[in-house]
């Protein structure tokens, strides 16, 4: 591992048009404080920067639903979650927001500089305009059929009915989500980065300089630089956001996830004016803290971007976790199922460590992972209640029973085996959270500070020294020294715990320093291990609780919330957002056999693949079913280069009734697997069979 003089830490910018959810703080928000608050109890040069984006398709939306205008939106939108993040002790170094002027400046001038330097590529497409609501439609901005489901309100990128990725060619009856009117093409001219001519750059940095990132992100860039990358537009048609600093560019504004994570060094710039430290030199550690679904623009696209821009770091780890489902279901913020951050914080004041437990114990860290109203009781009452709670607890109600409120002395004398193996643990405690935390593996950090309490816990059960008889006399007896090394080590290890469980509870910390009377300095890192924190004879304060238990009812009414809440969302417009996280799409209805045997299924090859002029997504193929050859039109150029595919076998629904799509007729569909990064791939025989044969 490289040495580094200091750390840059970024956590992904929330769109400023709603409030955060739990699914967003066990994405990145909450692993990123601990990995920072880490490392300042190490004393490194850290900075933890963050902020609102505040362009994009997801405000102007908002505002239209909420009639006002979209600064108002981003205006009430950041300052509440900037206070949900204040209140869960998310402890950013700054929290900005990308309409500041400052950000404005530093994204024009890095957009100025691309271009300047020749990278742009000019290019004049035709695109979906709504002649109404006089805007060019993004695809998440066209509704219609889904030609897979019948689904009436697929979107026209994809379908979350039946999760087939699409194109607004495709769909049956497409319209306008903003008007309902029918769209028209209109030609525009827009600005594209040359993403393919930093592909074989980005395969020998990932691929080879990057092995030891999470499987989940490595295994998406594969997919992504496998599949060939295509020149991406870094403007849009819109009139809120950045302005494209062209003189000829009138009505565009920087596509946001051009300007986006900019706002991290704008961000910086604002924060300190040593920001280029942070930057600009090879010995910073740039960490991006983001969900699954950022992983592409995080790490192929900014990257690319920084490095045509040629003077800023690279970053060195980029540690996506997966998502959270909540009560076995997908968060789905237009059917208000979620649980908002700002009203957990109303429902259960003063327990914010117990959502940052119960979201670190339960990360999404390698797999998406399900929240349950009953796991959070049980993780409070059982975890935190009777194994850390209770050890702490104990230890001090004894002390004061037993020693007079004061650290009692170790007699090194009379050490026996459950006191040398307490030790042991206390002392090997240190090295385990810190390389868990130092390779992003904070839930089993989380693990080890639980299993050293639980260990306590045993300890302590073992010893019992409230059996014991208390001495008041000179010289000391067998049995007081027994307590005395009992509880002194039980304090010592408490005194651990406090600096063990600071980057995951800080509130807890702070609440367990105040009750030793110690200051925030023994919470450093270097204090870690040792057994002699606290001094003999020093006295401390009454036990206090550290954490309530949570009783039936207010889980109860918890679930209820849930499901009156998602009930009363099919009364309210529909959220749409232009780039939506990966979808995993739901079961469908239950059908009979006699449904499915309508299906004529065939294997066919296909022998040529060519481009549609002006249709992005859609390629034309011509397909040999072995009795006659057919062409068919499939949505699939995003993930497919023409050439890559001809001599490939395929699945084809040979009975689908045809239908014309940019004036050619297709006859079928190629079926295809979507992966869980989104990624499309070939439902394909094991080895070569004959053309024609039936799918059963």
């Amino acid at each position: 591992m490289r040495d580094y003089k200091r750390i840059l830490v970024t956590a992904a910018l929330p769109y400023a048009n709603g409030p955060v959810h739990i699914g967003h703080l066990a994405g990145c928000y909450l692993p990123a404080d601990i990995y920072v608050r880490y490392q300042r109890a190490q004393e490194r040069d850290i900075k933890f920067v963050c902020g609102s984006d505040e362009h994009g398709v997801p405000i102007t939306i908002r505002a239209m639903k909420e009639g006002i205008t979209p600064q108002q939106v981003v205006d009430k939108y950041h300052a509440l979650i900037k206070e949900s993040f204040a209140q869960m002790n998310i402890s950013f170094d700054i929290y900005s927001r990308t309409s500041n002027k400052i950000h404005h400046e530093t994204a024009s001038d890095f957009f100025k500089k691309l271009y300047n330097d020749g990278l742009f590529e000019e290019k004049e497409t035709e695109q979906f305009y709504d002649e109404q609501a006089k805007t060019f439609l993004a695809d998440r901005y066209i509704v219609g059929t889904c030609p897979v489901c019948g689904n009436p309100r697929a979107y026209g990128d994809q379908c979350e009915n039946c999760g087939s990725s699409l194109s607004p060619e495709m769909l049956i009856n497409p319209r306008s989500a903003l008007s309902d009117a029918v769209p028209v093409k209109k030609k525009t001219k827009h600005w594209y980065f040359p993403l393919q001519d930093y592909e074989n750059w980005l395969k020998e940095w990932i691929l080879e300089g990057h092995k030891e990132w999470k499987n989940n992100v490595y295994g998406q860039c594969k997919s992504w630089l496998d599949n060939g990358l295509q020149p991406r537009a870094m403007t849009r048609d819109s009139n809120w956001g950045i302005k494209v600093p062209l003189p000829d560019a009138e009505g565009k504004v920087l596509y946001v996830w051009f300007d986006a994570p900019i706002g991290y060094i704008s961000a910086t710039k604002e924060l300190t004016n040593d920001w280029a430290d942070y930057w600009c030199k090879e010995d910073t550690k740039l960490v991006h803290f983001i969900g699954k679904d950022n992983i592409v623009f995080h790490c192929i696209i900014f990257p690319a971007m920084l490095k045509a821009h040629k003077n800023f770091v690279l970053p060195d780890n980029v540690p996506a976790n997966e998502f959270l489902n909540i009560e076995g279901e997908k968060v789905s913020t237009s059917r208000n199922w979620a649980v908002w951050v700002n009203e957990y914080l109303q429902d259960f004041p003063g327990c914010e460590d117990v959502l940052r437990y119960v979201l670190c114990s339960n990360a999404p860290e390698t797999k998406d992972n399900d929240f349950t109203w009953k796991d959070f009781q049980e993780k409070n009452n059982s975890e935190l209640v009777s194994i850390f709670g209770n050890f702490v607890n104990r230890t001090l109600v004894m002390m004061h029973k037993l020693c007079a409120g004061k650290v009692p002395p170790l007699h090194t004398d009379v050490l026996d085996e459950d006191d040398k193996f307490i030790i042991d643990q206390i002392e090997s405690a240190k090295k385990k959270v810190e390389d868990n935390i130092e390779n992003y593996k904070f839930r089993d950090a989380l693990f080890e500070v639980i299993d050293l309490s639980r260990k306590g816990n045993q300890y302590l059960q073992k010893k019992e020294p409230w059996k014991k008889v208390p001495s008041t006399q000179l010289p000391v007896t067998g049995d007081q020294k027994s307590i005395d090394n009992c509880l002194h080590l039980c304090l010592q290890l408490t005194a651990n715990l406090a600096i063990l469980i600071n980057p995951f509870l800080p509130g807890t910390a702070k609440k367990m320093l105040h009750l030793m009377k110690v200051v925030d300095k023994m919470l450093e890192w270097k204090n870690a291990g040792k057994i002699k924190l606290l001094s003999v004879g020093y006295s401390l304060r009454a036990p206090e609780l550290l954490f309530r238990k949570i009783e039936n009812e207010e889980i109860t009414a918890q679930v209820e919330k849930l499901k009156n809440g998602l009930v009363a969302s099919s009364q309210l417009p529909e959220t749409v957002n232009p780039e939506p996280a990966t979808i995993q799409p739901p079961n469908k209805s239950t059908i009979q056999y006699d449904d499915f045997a309508k299906l004529d299924l065939k294997v066919g090859t296909i022998l040529s693949a060519a481009k549609i002029e002006k249709a992005d997504k859609l390629l034309k193929l011509e397909i040999d079913l072995g009795f006659e050859k057919r062409i068919i039109v499939s949505g699939i150029a995003l993930h497919f280069k023409p050439e890559e595919i001809i001599g490939k076998q395929v699945a084809v629904v040979a009975n689908l009734a045809p239908r014309k799509m940019r004036g050619i007729e297709s006859n079928g569909m190629i079926l295809m697997a979507e992966d869980s990064n989104g990624k499309l791939h070939f439902v394909n025989p094991d080895s070569l069979i004959e053309n024609g044969s039936s799918i059963t």
